[in-house]
């Protein structure tokens, strides 16, 4: 039978946790949808969009009755949610994420809730380069794949209830540990979007020493298009994002500009068999990306 909840409350109301919610609407997966956040404007678009079935801009409102809570907001902003309405939440209730982080924030997690109260650590790995619950969709968890950070202190039945909340919104589920996570989705998604960010900031600079009224990006195709699209991320979330996983994040940076660095010798030293073979290394990489 597939899992199914009396009330879920999804705090932060944005394309994970907007497109999470119509789902769970449109199959039946909860009798009732709460969304919670910071703008009227925003929570009355996400209504409108059938994400929620009601909103409350103080979560402290929104907790009684519920039985699932999903953290869909920056993960710097968990421990003062968790530290508020906590405490409030029935025995037997999940509190779940969408966060890109766990490690230390899982431990930070489990630590801020009550006896009874059960933390699942979640990481869809989905999105868009655009936010907003405005672009929330019902496809978008689809054949994604949905990552669990269990720990020591898991609860069992909890862990089984989250897994079968994401496979029913069409999501392959896999475990890992939250710290090897970190390493992980640090290597393959934090520091490409460090890359991205760089690098659109590197050809705003160039953009100002551009004479005359020639605008770059006018002359830029789909290469450009590809390698930043992750670039028009949220500025708040990867902030947060880049600072919970530093650890894991400045090596990777550091080795990035040490490959950055060799092509550059290369260039500037007008080796051409060194950057060939930086290019077909690269390649032969980049092929066997599924």
């Amino acid at each position: 039978m597939t899992v199914h909840f009396k009330q879920v409350t999804i705090v932060g109301v944005g394309l994970i946790g907007g497109s999470l919610g119509m789902i769970l609407k449109r199959d039946g997966l909860a009798d009732h949808v709460v969304g919670v956040g910071r703008t009227i404007e925003n929570l009355e678009l996400a209504i409108k969009l059938g994400a929620i079935d009601r909103y409350e801009q103080d979560p402290e409102r929104a907790m009684p009755g519920t039985d699932l809570v999903i953290l869909a907001t920056p993960v710097e902003s968990y421990a003062s949610h968790l530290k508020k309405w906590g405490g409030l939440l029935a025995e037997g209730t999940i509190v779940s994420d969408v966060g890109s982080v766990k490690g230390p924030l899982v431990e930070q997690s489990e630590s801020l809730l009550p006896a009874g109260v059960h933390f699942v650590g979640a990481h869809p790995i989905a999105g868009k380069e655009t936010s907003g619950v405005g672009v929330a969709c019902l496809d978008l968890y689809q054949n994604a794949l949905c990552l669990l950070t269990p720990t020591t202190n898991t609860n069992p039945e909890a862990l089984y209830k989250i897994q079968q909340i994401w496979e029913a919104v069409g999501s392959t589920v896999r475990s890992i540990d939250p710290f090897l996570h970190d390493w992980v989705l640090g290597a393959v998604s934090h520091l490409p979007h460090v890359a991205a960010f760089s690098l659109m900031n590197a050809l705003s600079d160039l953009q100002e020493q551009t004479k005359g009224d020639t605008n770059l990006l006018d002359f830029s195709g789909g290469g450009l298009r590809d390698t930043t699209r992750i670039a028009a991320s949220s500025p708040e979330m990867w902030r947060d994002i880049f600072l919970w996983n530093r650890d894991n994040l400045i090596p990777m940076i550091e080795a990035f500009e040490q490959h950055l660095g060799r092509m550059k010798t290369y260039i500037k030293e007008h080796d051409g068999s060194g950057i060939e073979h930086e290019i077909a290394k690269a390649r032969d990489a980049r092929q066997r990306l599924k």
